[in-house]
Order: structure tokens, then sequence, then C-alpha cells
């Protein structure tokens, strides 16, 4: 015997029908333009009435949804904490994280007064999500706002530090910023010990081990979850190679190896896409240079007046939405400094990563150089030896 199927019934099945199709076409436009989409959709009255009156096409609607759609969903609902919050580097970032839709909970922390009130004029950007704004007194030992602002943060960015002035490399900054990054380190290792951590605090190339060094003090140290930013020498050789050979920069890719100093820092041109065109070596070394040097460049022609701040700033940025990309299931690939065994004699090297749930899911090597890269990079690992064993042995001193 057949079921008997009012009109009205008939109508819904056929209404529920027609979503499904409305929807899955919807679902595959958003994957394909990696759009984050909204709930509303599907808490329209039509899927209501479906959910009232014709059961079986509801069941269908919801186990239909695609599980990307979900899983951008939950990629937007990363809490981040600026360390530093409000200093050159520290407020064109919170800025640019502010308008980061993967970026649900934007905690600002520093020692100076005024970072609530940088928090609260990002708070009236017309964008959602919340923005809170922590400082402490720099004479207040146990630091209580700084544990508040870290509490269940999914990733921590570091700015905090003095910057460059004239005259000064990144390693002249050692003897403040040491101390800064091992302070702030200790308040992580207490309160968010699972949270991806990024140093962009100067010298990387020591700031970095000594990071590792407090986290090991303290029992929670995970090399997939610490990193040192080097995005800005990515960023820099962009464009720079972007001019000689007259692309756009959004076209070109230039590898960068080593460290994030001086003569630390290795592009290695030869893997730079697109290649060059001519074979002027002089010319390809004046690149390397002025990309190894391009901070100076800076700091020199703002006469005092700071470092890289906003170039930093985004290049921070566009690292952090790789690393909440990763953790949000999509793997992506960058380059960072890391705990690493790609080079025998450095425990920490800057090279390509994969980033993805639990962090850096993969260290790549570096594939083949050129001799006179080959050179670069030789040259680059007494200095960065040295730097490594300097974070290192600071912390240890202090225990």
């Amino acid at each position: 015997m057949g079921l008997r199927t009012s009109p009205l019934h008939l109508f819904f099945s056929l209404s529920s029908l027609f979503y499904l199709f409305v929807l899955n076409m919807h679902a595959q436009m958003m994957m394909m333009n990696e759009i984050e989409e909204e709930e509303d959709m599907r808490q329209s009255p039509l899927v209501v009435c479906c959910l009232l009156l014709s059961q079986s096409s509801t069941i269908h609607i919801y186990t239909s949804t695609p599980s990307k759609i979900q899983e951008r969903k939950d990629m937007s609902t990363f809490t981040v904490a600026v360390l530093g919050a409000g200093g050159g580097i520290g407020q064109p970032l919170s800025l640019l994280l502010r308008l980061n839709p993967l970026v649900s909970d934007l905690r600002l922390y520093d020692v100076v007064k005024h970072t609530p009130g940088i928090a609260k004029d990002l708070e009236h950007i017309c964008e959602s999500g919340k923005v809170s704004g922590f400082w402490d007194a720099v004479s207040t030992k146990s630091k209580p706002q700084l544990l508040e602002a870290l509490r269940g943060c999914d990733l921590v960015l570091i700015p905090a530090g003095v910057p460059r002035k004239p005259g000064m490399s990144r390693d002249d900054l050692f003897g403040i910023n040491a101390g800064i990054i091992a302070g702030l380190c200790r308040g992580i290792a207490s309160t968010c010990p699972n949270a991806m951590v990024a140093i962009i605090c100067n010298p990387v190339n020591s700031t970095v081990p000594i990071a590792a060094e407090v986290f090991k003090s303290q029992g929670c140290y995970n090399p997939k979850k610490l990193c040192g930013v080097t995005q800005l020498d990515l960023t820099r050789s962009k464009s720079f190679w972007a001019e000689h050979v007259g692309q756009k920069p959004e076209n070109v890719q230039v590898p960068v190896i080593g460290g994030h100093s001086g003569v630390t820092i290795v592009p290695l041109l030869s893997q730079a896409i697109p290649r060059s065109k001519g074979g002027d070596k002089k010319r390809l070394g004046e690149i390397s240079k002025r990309i190894q040097s391009a901070g100076s460049e800076v700091v020199k022609l703002k006469a005092g007046a700071g470092s890289a701040t906003l170039s930093m700033a985004y290049s921070a940025a566009e690292f952090a939405t790789l690393c909440l990309k990763g953790l949000g299931g999509s793997n992506q690939d960058g380059y960072a400094y890391v705990a690493s065994n790609v080079h025998p004699s450095l425990s920490y090297f800057a090279s390509r990563i994969t980033l993805g749930p639990t962090g850096i899911e993969k260290v790549h090597g570096i594939g083949e150089i050129s001799p006179e890269e080959r050179d670069l990079l030789n040259a680059a690992v007494g200095p960065l030896k040295k730097s490594i064993e300097k974070g290192v042995e600071f912390v240890r001193s202090k225990m």
C-alpha cells in the first residue's frame, strides 16, 4: 500500500529538494572563492518549515552540507594576542589583525597605560569580533594583566621590545630584549602553553632560542608551536625581485633561508620565480646584498625615529594568517626561523615550513642552490651559531 501524500506535504518536500540544490550550488561557490559564509541561509524560514514538515529532506540537507563550510566557520574562531601592542609594530599589526576574519578575539597587551585605549579605538571599526586591551606597569613583577590577556589564546605574536636606532645592529638589542622575551614566555608557559608562538622581537636569531629554553624550563616546550617571524625578508625579496624582473610582486616568489639579521639572511635567487632572464652575477649579488641590509635602509632614513615598523607589521599579519589557516586545518607553506636539523651545524634555521593543525607540520630542506648562495650560507653559519648559543646561555645563566 502506497503512502498518501497531501498537496501541502508535497509542496514542502519539493521546496526542500529545491533548497538542497541551491545550498549545494552556493557551497561550491564558497569553496571555490574561499569565502567565509554565515549561517543565516541555513536558518531561513524555508528550512524551518522543512524541519517541521519534511523530516527526510531536512536530514538530507544537514548531512549534505560540505565539511569544508564547517571547517571554514571553525577557522574564524581564533583568539590571538599581540604582546607589545602599543609599539611601532604592535599598533599597525593590531589594526591588520582586527581586519582579519579569522580572528574573533583579539587581545592587546603592553606595559604602557594607553593600551586599553588602542583596543577601544580598534573596537570602533566596523568588524565583528572582540577586542580587549591589557597593561601592567613595568614595575609590577607578577604581571596579572599579561596572564589575563593570554588566557585561552591560540596564537601569540610578540613584537615587544626596543627598536633599532641608526648604527645599531639587531644583535645590539639583545641586552634589553632578551629579558623582555623571557618574561613574556614565562607568562605563556603558565597560561596558554599550547598556543602557537610567533616571535618578532629582535634579535630573532637569539630570541627564539631564549623562548625555547624558557619553555623547556617550564616543561611545556613544543618545537612545532614556536617560530621566529622572518616574513619581512620574504616581503622585501619579492618587492626587489619583482622590480628586477618587471613583474608584479604578487606574481613573484623568492625563498630566503638562514636567519634574520645581516649576513645570516640568505636569499635563494636561483630558486626565484620567475627566473632572471639575464645571467649578470654582479647584479644578482647586489640584490642579495640589498635584501640582507634592507632594514638598515629604513633605520637610516627614519633618522632615529624607529625601524621598519609598517612593513614588519604587514609581514607579521601575513604570517599570522598562514598560522591561523594552518591551525584551522588548511595546510599552508611559508618560511620561518624554527628548531631544525636542515643544517647539520645549527639547531635553529629559517627555511620553508608547512603549517597545519598541530603547528609546524614539516620543515623542508633548502634544495639545490648556486655556488654563490653556498658561499652566503657558509658565511651565515658562524654568526648564526653564535647568536643561538648566546640565547641559550642567557636563560641557563638565570636558572
